[in-house]
């Protein structure tokens, strides 16, 4: 089911055909640094990861982590989406991607997609991101998407500090 579409990029709901994908991204020593271990290691723990993550964030919410697709070859180069943490008060702007597909431009236009999906259709007055204080190359690409840092704080179940980004309706991310 696709949720979004983009010049480039096709942004739909995550299935258990996408099993091989998730080992790959989960494994990828960047995500495993910035994002954490999941402990997938076959396509079984794959689709047990995506029914317990993924699809009962879709049930319980009605939005997600979503796979993103290049509409040219219908790879999945990567995944994005909105999440709700406990931890956090607003709805939280995920991405990834795999290493081949990093450079293109493909993060940024799923992103920016993906706030102006949350604002305009979902209603959402406000959405935070979070990274990594050494992860420069994702505070770049958060601040390219207007988004603004507002503080350093500390996640239940990741090791040091995070920084938090915000973005609102009125951010240029909806205007460009």
């Amino acid at each position: 089911m696709t949720v979004l579409e983009t010049p480039r990029l096709a942004l739909r709901r995550f299935t258990d055909d996408d099993a091989a994908f998730i080992v790959e991204q989960v494994n990828d020593p960047h995500w495993i640094r910035y994002i954490g271990e999941r402990n997938v290691r076959s396509e079984d723990d794959a689709r047990a990861y995506l029914a317990r993550s993924f699809h009962a964030h879709y049930a319980r919410h009605g939005f997600g982590l979503w796979a993103v697709e290049a509409r040219d070859s219908r790879a999945v180069v990567g995944m994005c989406g909105l999440i709700k943490r406990d931890a956090l008060d607003d709805v939280d702007l995920g991405y990834s991607l795999l290493p081949r597909y990093r450079g293109r431009g493909f993060a940024f236009e799923a992103a920016r997609a993906t706030l102006r999906h949350g604002h305009g259709v979902l209603g959402m007055a406000r959405i935070v991101a979070i990274t990594a204080p050494d992860n420069h190359r994702s505070s770049a690409l958060l601040r390219a998407l207007g988004m603004r840092y507002e503080r350093t704080l500390q996640l239940p179940g990741y090791d040091g500090d995070s920084l938090l980004f915000a973005s609102e309706p009125s951010a240029p991310t909806l205007d460009a």
